[in-house]
């Protein structure tokens, strides 16, 4: 089932529910997006409203895959940089891809339309995105053509003696 993605969509209400959603259905499916399960939509629609604010602001830009059936199934945030010695470079968050698509291309497509939108940015020459260590995410973005860069041990408390290691991974656009 391929997915259709778009870059900085109308976020409505629709919209909104839809991400609310898949953050939830990742987050409890174990993905590494910021929160360890369970949780609830209450519990993350706080960081969903930061992220959606920093897309109406400017400083941010969403792109969304959806499925045949039109639901929500895959998103990235772009954030751009606000020091002045970075701006050539974007930042990718809250990489996720629903269950239901794992495994089947719909994170390869995601990552290929997150380096397509980068592109699309004036002066935009890389992404670079943070993945959780112990996952497997390291071997995913390779694939996707992303080399790690960097790595501070133990600096993801996931639960109490279980501390994973922050993994910066980059892709060159050019």
């Amino acid at each position: 089932m391929p997915l259709t993605f778009t870059l900085d969509p109308v976020v409505d209400s629709a919209l909104h529910a839809g991400i609310l959603s898949l953050w939830t259905d990742v987050s409890n499916a174990g993905g590494a997006v910021g929160f360890v399960p369970p949780v609830t939509p209450d519990d993350i629609r706080p960081s969903l409203v930061k992220q959606l604010a920093a897309v109406a602001d400017g400083g941010s830009r969403l792109v969304v895959g959806h499925d045949e059936d039109g639901a929500v199934a895959a998103t990235a945030f772009l954030t751009h940089n606000t020091h002045h010695l970075q701006l050539h470079w974007v930042w990718a968050y809250t990489v996720m891809v629903h269950p239901r698509h794992q495994g089947k291309g719909g994170g390869r497509a995601l990552m290929a339309a997150v380096a397509d939108a980068a592109r699309s940015i004036e002066g935009i020459e890389a992404i670079r995105l943070g993945a959780r260590g112990g996952q497997g995410l390291e071997r995913f973005y390779a694939a996707c053509g992303y080399r790690e860069v960097g790595r501070v041990p133990g600096a993801i408390r996931v639960a109490p003696g279980d501390d994973r290691d922050d993994v910066t991974m980059l892709l060159p656009l050019r």
